[in-house]
């Protein structure tokens, strides 16, 4: 009898000591992968008419994890560099690749890329770079960063033998900053779920053809929205900071805000002269509230001056 008991004690720790290293009773992310199908999408930098490429040069992509840490997303295709944000617009996105990773849910991916620090100012010959008349360039200097990366924040979640597409938004409106003798790059980068997002599409009419006009758009918090036409809310010389998403208006009127997460919306039109500055209006120009945005849906809203 007591030979039996030690034999069972001994069978039940086998089989505990298994269980435990084959990862049972716990989430098997560590070897169910998925596929993360990765694209890259811009908004529109308005307050600037000569700027006719921003180019960044993206050297890696990695994903987080809690227990590992940050990842690096195998295959990364660079021959997508140097990528000229400026040419992503309007819904239009570059594919970036398809990455198998453990399955799972993420909250942010980072991207590498190949700039100037600040601190080695002058500089030339970097991967990031902004374009001025198809002719001159400047470099674009990162205050710091270059070695840790730039966060994409936004949830998503891998399947287990599936894909997931996301979209990075990497709002260049926000990401630029001029400093007076040289430019920086702030990078601003949100995370979107491709197959959720939704769009607003619409045309404006009676537009001034010597004027360029801005749409912007404002999630509502809590049922208010932070917008100012008058613009005494200025970032880092950025109109509009707290917009969630902007584009510019086409020559015939129309207009695309892609990559929409759902929720309500208001809109806000803007006015900018030749030279890419703000018109402040003595008379409020119409915008339009209240929009609701569903999941893989075009919301068309049209309106006139």
């Amino acid at each position: 009898m007591k030979f039996y008991k030690i034999f069972i004690a001994i069978i039940s720790l086998f089989v505990v000591f298994n269980f435990v290293n084959c990862g049972g009773g716990s989430s098997s992310s560590s070897t169910e992968t998925g596929t993360l199908s990765l694209s890259l999408t811009d908004a529109p930098l308005a307050d600037d008419a000569n700027v006719t490429g921003v180019y960044i040069t993206i050297t890696g992509i990695e994903y987080h994890t809690a227990q590992g840490g940050w990842k690096t997303m195998e295959d990364f295709n660079t021959s997508v560099n140097p990528i000229n944000l400026l040419d992503w617009q309007n819904g239009a996105s570059i594919s970036l690749g398809d990455f198998q990773m453990p399955a799972g849910k993420y909250t942010q991916i980072r991207f590498m890329l190949d700039a100037a620090e600040e601190s080695e100012r002058p500089k030339s010959n970097t991967g990031c770079f902004i374009e001025f008349n198809h002719d001159t360039n400047e470099t674009l200097y990162v205050p710091s960063g270059s070695q840790t990366g730039y966060k994409a924040i936004g949830t998503y979640d891998v399947p287990v033998n599936g894909t997931v597409n996301m979209t990075a938004d990497f709002d260049v409106r926000k990401s630029i900053v001029n400093s007076g003798s040289y430019y920086k790059l702030k990078p601003t980068i949100k995370l979107v779920v491709t197959d959720e997002a939704g769009k607003i599409t619409g045309t404006l009419s009676n537009l001034d053809i010597n004027s360029t006009y801005v749409i912007y758009a404002y999630e509502y918090d809590n049922g208010t929205t932070t917008w100012d036409i008058n613009e005494t809310n200025v970032v880092d010389d950025i109109r509009f900071p707290n917009a969630t998403a902007s584009t510019a208006l086409q020559d015939n009127g129309a207009y695309t805000l892609a990559f929409l997460a759902v929720g309500t919306y208001d809109l806000v039109l803007a006015e900018y002269d030749v030279n890419g500055t703000y018109i402040i209006p003595s008379i409020p120009l119409p915008n339009q509230t209240d929009i609701h945005v569903e999941s893989g849906q075009i919301t068309i809203i049209d309106w006139s001056l």
